[in-house]
């Protein structure tokens, strides 16, 4: 048997290591970021490898080509774009899932031989206000910590982050950390959380109000004389300043509470826990940084550790957790628009010229380029006229999706590289099939500053090329071969690293000139210099102070109106990732939240019931979804998670909703807060069809689509009357042969059922329609085309019927993924042996024993069971 292939996962900023062997990938018990531990989505990593949708040739126009053609015309318009309108007349957008040597030659080729700053990356929307947090207080973008400060915190505080669903494999770590030391979490969030659920103390505060909170503490922490008043004399500048408008803007304990919508006595005992406890760990992500005020929520959270010294050691400190593979990997390359490789930027002294001199670039870029949102704006008002998106689909991802797409549409040339179809590819003049994860070699960075090796285990399928080697053909055709020798990805890392240390000199952090000569097949996950930064006090300023930032808290940029009475909150599900280019085509992943949802509060749903359409609209666009009323919302605000597309469901995209407004700093959106209305889409009709066959419906007001066992479901509605609605969904099987059908049409009660079989009588296709209340259990269904077994005579009649047969066993909603596991099955079990926590459920069961993600909702159905059982 061959040795199985290192490897670090594709997803978050964790940076987990895997084992691939074939097509099975599993959890490296020797990698330092996850000792083997993976999530539900890594763990699912082998069933995301299939060759199905994917790009596997050039193609010009929607027809196939051959490399040499497509790289010819990218190359061709290109230049004619640079001739006429200059080198600011073109960009690229490329991904946070670019491995940092993709990175490298794309920004290189960009800032360095085109001569402009317009490459920016998706990593905008995730972390760019971390970034310029970390510039405005230490000099340079690093996160000082490691993920060892989990295991030795005795408080850590989790702001605008449901890191159980989101980086669960940290999660269980600090839950471990808790069982052994007994370390304190705090969660601040307005959402009523998995990751709240298992905290000390949940802080559900109003949506945006972060930095009053914080300001609210700093003003607490010196009240109560826990500033670290000779580390601030020794190492920073600014306090003063920063202190004075902290205390005028928060002021009281009751001002925090009252202005933050919380109990005063809980936060009283938050800050009565910081101000005590010196091995503070505060881990922040999305519901901070992507706001239009997230670079000031950042420093108020650097303000805080660098008031009270703790930086730089054990168990405290800042820590940014970082939402993509290798966000942190493009921002050491520069793949921001606003920064130069290296950690440089276009302000800092001499940076620029150095690197006109190591890349030996005389057009090089002197000024930044165009952020995302200013990208996009560009590309709709024609100054952008070519533009190239690489691994991402904005169409989808951005706010304002619907300005996107029309930009898009009338670009006059779009060059799209990706390994499948997605809602932006449809708008590529040349569309260029790109190498997928487990086919192409590189190195990522993940939130603790460690680079670990994305190796291949499998051929390039098709005529699929890495990132790297598609950007290095057309500089070549652009005429800067020379510049561009790339013949393997280990000469891009070692020039990388020699870049790093050019001229550095301990000015920035960032140095990675020990790793030029290392085996770059062998290279072991390392962090770059080491565990932690900053503990000897010198920053990377030029006086080598960090700088404390004054900041208030400001009003959300659009507030609620009669007109828009609720505020939209978007973020991930569990399971999933970005636009399900990926984890969509997985069943086990989508089987926990199959259906594209609306989080309201019980106040807000105006009648509603779960499961009910509704109609969703903002200043920027609308959408359609399903209501899910839930107490885990506020009064006044709503939640969507982010990945739904056009792919798999009609009028779904988040992305059309949001406002782009953007922070001025980081030029980060806010995704967090948009003012929305909403109101109900009364169905006339219901159905589902279960079929063999990817279709993609249309003309229907609403679906969406699931692969499962066997096959796809498609959930179907709409407003017109049942018989309509028959009429619309017996168009998705008109072209089934009739022989051997089974049919049952009530016009009475608008219900028609059809179950098709293939010559040895296994189910093909089954479509159910009638008025939303007369709806089945599907879960048999399902069931049933995962055996692909000949159809007995009970299967026929209860397809007939519509009514599971007897012996049809329910699994319910999926509650674990890793393991699929569903609510029913946990109930029983808990109702049936007595089970009374998690530990034995999982030996029962198995469910929580893999990620842990699950871990709250099962406390919840043991709780809930134990509850009725008492009663």
């Amino acid at each position: 048997m061959p040795e199985p292939v290192r490897s670090t996962c594709a997803y978050c900023g964790v940076g987990c290591g895997v084992l691939a062997e074939g097509d099975h990938v599993r959890g490296d018990p020797e990698h330092p970021a996850n000792f083997g531990r993976l999530c539900s989505k890594g763990s699912a990593l082998g069933e995301t490898l299939g060759l199905e949708g994917r790009l596997l040739r050039p193609r010009i126009g929607g027809v196939e080509t051959d490399w040499a053609s497509a790289l010819d015309l990218v190359a061709a318009k290109f230049t004619e774009t640079i001739t006429q309108h200059g080198s600011d007349a073109v960009a690229f957008y490329v991904s946070g899932q670019f491995l940092t040597e993709d990175y490298y030659v794309a920004n290189k080729l960009m800032k360095g031989f085109i001569g402009s700053g317009n490459i920016d990356t998706n990593s905008r929307l995730c972390m760019a206000s971390s970034v310029a947090g970390h510039r405005r207080a230490f000099g340079e973008d690093v996160v000082p910590g490691c993920y060892e400060d989990l295991d030795q915190a005795d408080l850590a505080v989790l702001i605008g982050s449901n890191t159980a669903w989101c980086h669960p494999v940290l999660y269980q770590r600090l839950l471990s950390a808790r069982e052994k030391r007994g370390t304190k979490i705090v969660a601040i969030d307005p959402r009523r959380t998995a990751t709240s659920a298992e905290a000390d103390l949940h802080l559900p505060l109003q949506s945006g109000t972060d930095v009053l909170l914080l300001n609210g503490l700093l003003t607490h922490l010196a009240e109560r004389g826990a500033i670290d008043r000779a580390f601030v004399a020794a190492h920073t500048t600014g306090f003063d300043a920063a202190f004075a408008l902290a205390k005028a803007d928060a002021g009281s304990i009751a001002k925090v509470a009252e202005g933050c919508g919380l109990d005063p006595a809980s936060v009283e005992r938050f800050y009565g826990w910081f101000a005590a406890t010196e091995r503070s760990l505060t881990l922040y992500s999305q519901g901070v940084n992507q706001s239009a005020h997230g670079t000031d929520k950042v420093n108020a959270i650097l303000n805080l550790h660098l008031a009270t010294g703790r930086i730089g050691k054990p168990g405290m400190g800042p820590f940014s957790l970082t939402g993509q593979p290798n966000a942190m990997g493009g921002r050491e390359v520069g793949g921001l628009a606003n920064q130069l490789a290296a950690h440089m930027a276009f302000e800092d002294d001499g940076a620029i010229d150095r690197l006109r001199r190591f890349w030996g670039a005389p057009q090089i870029a002197t000024k930044p380029g165009l952020k995302a949102i200013e990208m996009f704006d560009a590309v709709a008002d024609g100054r952008i006229k070519a533009i190239w998106i690489a691994g991402t689909n904005p169409a989808v991802s951005l706010p304002d999706a619907g300005r996107v797409s029309a930009a898009l549409k009338k670009c006059p040339f779009v060059v799209v590289s990706d390994v499948t179809v997605t809602d932006t590819t449809r708008y590529a003049d040349v569309l260029l099939p790109a190498a997928s994860w487990g086919e192409k070699d590189g190195t990522v960075t993940n939130s603790e500053r460690r680079i670990s090796r994305q190796r291949a285990f499998r051929p390039l399928p098709g005529e699929a090329l890495p990132d790297w080697r598609i950007f290095t053909e057309v500089a070549r055709r652009l005429g800067h071969a020379v510049a561009f020798p790339y013949e393997s990805p280990a000469e891009i890392f070692r020039e990388h690293a020699r870049l790093t240390g050019f001229e550095n000199g301990g000015a920035r952090q960032l140095d990675l000139g020990d790793l030029v000569g290392a085996d770059y097949e062998t290279l072991e996950p390392v962090q770059w210099r080491g565990q932690r930064l900053y503990a000897d006090g010198r920053f990377s300023t030029l006086d080598r102070h960090a700088r404390f930032v004054a900041v208030r808290q400001e009003a959300a940029a659009l507030a609620v109106s009669a007109a828009f009475p609720i505020v939209l909150n978007t973020g991930r599900a569990r399971d999933q990732w970005h636009t399900m280019t990926r984890t969509g085509a997985v069943p086990r992943l989508m089987a926990h939240a199959p259906l594209p949802t609306i989080d309201l509060a019980p106040a807000d749903a105006q009648g509603l019931a779960d499961g009910d359409l509704v109609q969703i609209q903002s200043a920027h666009g609308a959408a359609i979804r399903r209501a899910r009323v839930t107490d885990e919302q506020r009064p006044g605000s709503a939640f969507m998670a982010m990945h739904w597309s056009d792919q798999h469901a009609a009028r779904a995209v988040a992305g059309a909703l949001v406002n782009p407004t953007t922070d001025p700093w980081s030029g980060q959106p806010e995704l967090k807060h948009t003012p929305i209305a909403i109101a109900p889409l009364k169905a006339g009709w219901a159905g589902f069809l279960l079929s063999r066959r990817p279709l993609r419906p249309t003309g229907f007001v609403h679906w969406s689509k699931r692969p499962v066992a066997g096959g796809w479901v498609f959930h179907l509605a709409g407003p017109e009357p049942a018989a309509d609605g028959i009429l619309l969904a017996r168009r998705l099987i008109d072209t089934l042969p009739r022989e051997g059908a089974i049919e049952y049409h009530d016009g009475r009660r608008g219900t028609f059922r059809a179950a098709f079989v293939d010559e040895t009588r296994r189910l093909t296709d089954c479509l159910f329609v009638s008025r939303p209340e007369f709806q089945p259990d599907i879960g048999w269904l399902i069931a049933l085309l995962a055996e692909q077994r000949p159809l007995a005579d009970a299967d026929r009649r209860a397809l007939l019927s519509g009514r599971a047969p007897l012996d049809a066993v329910s699994e319910g909603r999926i509650v674990c993924s890793c393991f699929q596991v569903g609510i029913d099955r946990i109930a029983a079990a808990v109702r049936r042996d007595g089970i009374a926590d998690v530990a034995a459920l999982g030996q029962r069961l198995q469910c929580g024993t893999n990620c842990g993600s699950c871990l709250p909702e099962l406390r919840e159905i043991i709780a809930h069971e134990c509850r009725l059982a008492a009663e």
